[in-house]
């Protein structure tokens, strides 16, 4: 069996700790939702307990554009509101590196960190937290300059600590970095693959849940998922491609593109196609701006002819989660894995909501949700019922909905390339 190299075995006293995470919660240069950040505590403390000196870096945002390779480097994408929420937490003092990127190609020059960590070590600050990760020239890069940005950033550190689970690609800072420190799994890394496991050996029924915006970007993850759930539930565009495809009807916003990857998927999981859970209410609106009494209603969409031209579909209605079959199959499940919102919550939230109200009432089951939206919305639309399942040991609310289909696409928890890159490291 694969095993992560844990931080708990590892030696950190007087050690310089280079800790990468996952804390891309900033939004217009504010910390949006605090969630991913507070579930990386305990690694930080364990850090001070070991008598470690930790260094702190994260990516925000997408500053790099893949189109003029050029790096943009902004306040929006700072991560000076992340320094200031830990020291606000922790009652801790940190700082950031006074490090400047000399042209739009990103940062070089890391020589300012050496009196950073200089302070850290002589107690005049309690952490050290890089620029964004993304700001630095080789982060993203798919070329040796990717190795380049990591040697000189292990040059600076003893010990190497990956607690981003959410941070799933093989970047510099999550993968290349390894080949040049003694590196371990985070305390998060490890609980987060962990839970992952039950995934791939749940407790059956698993009944998977899985929305999106394109079909093309979850037909890998999708295709792996329909052969290890026992019912797979979909949602949002995803969803209307399928009904597309199967009923022949079009919707608006859903293109040939979507509808041809619906067709792919149904084609190729042919064997597991009956596993799909059809929701035969749908909620058509009249765009995507407003809503109200005269702009909506509702279809079945089984009694649509073929040909039917409907407007934007931006949810499945509540009443699905009512039908005799569909309740039965989630009150039945022994497992779910949700990583979806069933429409345009900004708009139409109902479905969603009776959905993890359903889901909620199966006390029996083990609940798994990631991916950011899903969580948010669950906790801004049912703040009662998520305040209660963060206390309920059956949920366990993963920090990266990303990694999870990425780790499922791969066929294993230890699928990603940087949980990868630190079992070989081991070996």
């Amino acid at each position: 069996m694969k095993k992560l190299p844990n931080m708990l075995n590892a030696d950190l006293q007087g050690k310089i700790c280079l800790i990468r995470f996952d804390h891309n919660v900033v939004k217009k240069g504010l910390v949006k939702d605090s969630m991913r950040i507070d579930a990386t505590i305990p690694t930080l403390l364990h850090i001070y307990k070991q008598g470690g000196f930790p260094v702190l870096m994260t990516h925000v945002g997408r500053p790099y554009d893949k189109k003029t390779g050029e790096i943009t480097i902004s306040e929006a994408d700072s991560v000076q509101a992340i320094v200031e929420y830990l020291q606000i937490k922790l009652q801790l003092k940190g700082l950031i590196p006074d490090i400047n990127a000399e042209d739009k190609n990103g940062i070089v020059n890391l020589n300012p960190l050496k009196s950073a960590i200089n302070k850290l070590t002589k107690g005049k600050v309690d952490f050290v937290y890089l620029p964004n990760t993304r700001w630095f020239r080789g982060e993203e890069a798919k070329d040796d300059s990717a190795d380049v940005f990591a040697k000189k950033l292990a040059h600076f550190a003893d010990v190497y600590i990956n607690d981003a689970f959410g941070s799933w690609q093989a970047h510099a800072t999550t993968f290349s970095i390894v080949k040049y420190l003694p590196s371990y799994a985070g305390l998060l890394m490890q609980k987060e693959v962990d839970n992952l496991l039950q995934v791939f050996q749940p407790k059956r029924p698993l009944v998977g849940i899985v929305a999106g915006s394109k079909f093309d970007t979850k037909i890998g993850p999708l295709s792996s998922l329909i052969k290890i759930a026992d019912h797979l539930v979909l949602g949002g565009v995803i969803y209307n491609a399928y009904l597309c495809y199967k009923y022949g009807i079009q919707i608006e916003g859903v293109g040939a593109e979507d509808i041809a990857a619906a067709e792919k998927f149904i084609l190729d999981s042919k064997e597991h196609a009956a596993k799909i859970v059809e929701m035969p209410f749908i909620v058509e609106n009249k765009g995507i701006e407003n809503r109200n009494d005269k702009s909506w209603c509702i279809h079945n969409v089984k009694k649509l002819k073929k040909g039917t031209k409907l407007g934007f579909v931006l949810d499945v209605a509540p009443q699905n989660f009512e039908l005799k079959e569909i309740a039965q199959i989630f009150s039945e499940a022994g497992s779910f894995f949700v990583n979806a919102v069933m429409g345009y919550t900004a708009l139409f939230p109902e479905g969603s909501m009776a959905m993890y109200r359903l889901i909620d009432s199966c006390t029996h089951a083990i609940k798994l949700f990631g991916g950011g939206d899903t969580i948010q919305d669950f906790k801004e639309y049912l703040p009662g019922v998520f305040a209660k399942a963060q206390n309920d040991p059956k949920y366990y609310f993963f920090t990266g909905g990303g990694a999870i289909l990425d780790a499922i696409q791969q066929g294993s928890a230890y699928g990603m390339k940087p949980v990868q890159a630190l079992i070989e490291k081991k070996k």
